[in-house]
Order: structure tokens, then sequence, then C-alpha cells
């Protein structure tokens, strides 16, 4: 069954609200405040997640906020921290962190959202996904230091880019996806899956925003990715697919297929990317 638009605003609304409060508990909470570009005003994508597939099933409403809270501070944890190593200037609209606080204090500000972001997850119906989002977590942070540390200044091949792609953006979509489901194992699996393939989507045509140009689709500074030498979907076209952009559309009705198993679950998936996530990769792809 599909789920109620308004009620999946609703969540959002309460998910943003968790956000804030979570980090109002430290004497740094103004810094939130005179930065509304680093919480809750980008497209939560993964929280939307969450809600989308949680709230067919049993999951209750409260858990389904916690657990998209805590993966969108971690999100947007990642965003001040990579702002910092890209040299970026704008993130969604505004001044980066670092250039208005300097890059120490955005490092640690990062860490400190990370932190207090897990702490949603300690207690709570799903102790499962306290580990799932300290994996994943950890699976961004290696990914990214590979791309900075082995793979910067090599155009690399479509398959690097690819693995890049699913561990650096796919990990926090594959933890939603998880977050979303019931927590039976086989069901996780799957979910976890489908949302690394999901993360690998995005970040893919993520990278073909950033060789555009377009700064008012994307709301952050472009080119970034060419002047540091990373390896991304525009670069490494060694082994790529004849055409990137329908590679990309078929790799999405490969995660749907994925939670066959599940019809609830694969129509809430599908009522997902229909409305909430294809609409965006077509902005990036056709900028």
């Amino acid at each position: 069954m599909s789920v109620d638009k308004k009620e999946i605003e609703t969540q959002i609304d309460a998910v943003k609200k968790t956000m804030n409060a979570i980090l109002a508990e430290s004497n740094l909470a103004r810094f939130i405040s005179t930065n509304k570009n680093v919480l809750g005003s980008g497209k939560m994508l993964r929280s939307r997640l969450i809600q989308h597939l949680g709230l067919t099933g049993e999951s209750s409403p409260s858990l389904l906020v916690r657990a998209g809270a805590a993966v969108d501070i971690i999100h947007a944890a990642s965003l001040v921290h990579d702002d910092v190593i890209d040299g970026g200037i704008i993130r969604r609209g505004a001044p980066t962190f670092w250039k208005k606080h300097g890059t120490n204090g955005a490092i640690l500000f990062g860490d400190l959202m990370m932190f207090r972001a897990l702490s949603l997850l300690v207690d709570g119906d799903r102790p499962d996904l306290l580990k799932e989002l300290i994996d994943m977590t950890g699976e961004v942070c290696r990914s990214e230091a590979e791309q900075e540390l082995i793979l910067r200044g090599n155009l690399g091949t479509w398959s690097e880019c690819e693995q890049i792609a699913r561990f650096k953006t796919g990990s926090l979509f594959a933890f939603a996806a998880v977050a979303g489901g019931s927590g039976n194992l086989t069901e996780a699996n799957a979910l976890r899956e489908a949302g690394f393939i999901l993360g690998t989507v995005y970040q893919l045509a993520d990278d073909i925003l950033d060789a555009s140009g377009n700064e008012e689709i994307s709301g952050k500074t472009l080119g970034r990715d060419t002047q540091r030498g990373k390896t991304t979907a525009v670069t490494a076209t060694i082994g790529a697919p004849t055409d990137p952009v329908r590679y990309l559309f078929s790799l999405l009705k490969e995660a749907s297929e994925l939670l066959k198993p599940w019809d609830h679950l694969q129509v809430a998936w599908d009522g997902y990317i229909e409305s909430e996530f294809q609409p965006i990769i077509s902005k990036f792809v056709n900028a």
C-alpha cells in the first residue's frame, strides 16, 4: 500500500525537530541556528526513504523519526567535512560551515554531530540499528579515505568509480532501507543491497551534475571533483557503459526487483522512487 503524503510530511517535520533537539543539548547549539544550511534544509532523501518503507509496516512512528534524524545528522556531518576537504564555499545556497567558522571548527563540529546522532539509537525496539549505522558510517569514512588517499589523481575505471559511489553514498541509503524494514534478517539483507544500489545511482548522477556546473540546481560549489583529480563517473571512462544515464535507471529497476518477495515494501519503494528520488536524479543528469 502507498503511504499518505501528509503522513510522510508529518514524520519529516518530527525528524527535523529531533535533529535540532539532540544538538540543542550542547553549548554549541547556537551554531545550528546561525547555520540553517547544516540541518534540515536539504532533500532529506534518506529520512524520507525510512518513512515510506516503515509506515507500511509495524514499526513505531517514533522509531522511524529517530532513525531518520540519526542518518540525516550523520549525512549533514559528512557534508560539513566534505566541504573542508573539497574547499567548497557554498552548500545548500549558503556559505559553508568552514568558510564561516574555520576548518578546525568545522571538523570538530562535524565530529560532534556524528556522535550525537548515534545516541538517538541507543534505546529502542531495534537494537540492530545502532550497529547498522556505526558500520555504514564506517564504510562512508573508508571509501572517502580511499578516494582521497589512493585514487585521487587517477582517472580510474568505471568499476572503481562505482565501488566508491556504492560505499561513499550508498552506505547511508543502505542504513535507511534497513531501518524502514522489520528487522527480519532475510528482508534486511535485500533492503540493504537495494539501498546500496540507490546510493550508487545518486552519487553517479551527482558526479554528472558536478561536471555540468549547474549550481542553481545543486545549491553547492561545483567543479571541485575535476579540480582535485577525483575518480568520478565523468573521468572514469574505462569500462564505462555506452549510455551511463540509461544504466543508472536500469539500476533503479534492479533495486526494486530485490524487494519482490515483500509486496508492501516493493510498492512503498517504488512510490518513493517515483515521487521523491527519480525527479531529482532526472534533474541531475539533464542539467
